[in-house]
């Protein structure tokens, strides 16, 4: 049995693309720069190779149980070691650092007045319809883990 999202779900890469478009695009026309320092530079860098290496660890986890990393298929296994440890969104938290980390290249105020927006966009599309799934398919033993795990740390 396949299990269908009950509505459009956009890839969360896709969704993250978005924003940043947005962010670049509204900062070319209404500019809110942030201060210039050698140090935000870096701090973008450092922010987006956490963000891929955190992606690579869960993304490896789930091939490691032989479990899908598309939000429209249906898991084989409920994670919770590795970097579900932590969190129960560690691939959306690493599309959130590496898009922070891209903010901070841009040098603008825009992704930081959108990362509300984005958090709530991948909530409401991806995140929710993630954790109905899973707790048809899990039931007892993904409600234990939500209570012990953070959904994003």
């Amino acid at each position: 049995m396949s299990v269908k999202p009950s509505g459009v779900i956009l890839p969360p890469p896709l969704i993250y693309l978005v924003f940043v478009a947005s962010a670049w695009g509204l900062a070319q026309w209404v500019p809110l720069d942030l201060p210039e320092h050698e140090l935000l530079h870096y701090a973008g860098w450092v922010s987006i190779a956490v963000g891929i290496v955190l992606m690579l660890w869960a993304a490896l986890a789930m091939f490691g149980h032989r479990t899908t990393i598309n939000p429209y298929g249906k898991p084989s296994s409920l994670l919770q070691t590795g970097p579900f440890r932590f969190s129960r969104n560690p691939i959306y938290l690493a599309d959130t650092l590496i898009y922070c980390g891209i903010g901070l290249l841009l040098g603008s105020l825009w992704p930081w007045l959108l990362l509300p927006l984005l958090i709530y966009c991948v909530q409401r599309t991806v995140i929710i319809h993630e954790e109905h799934m899973l707790t048809r398919l899990f039931g007892d033993e993904y409600r234990s883990y939500r209570r012990r795990v953070r959904r994003w740390l």
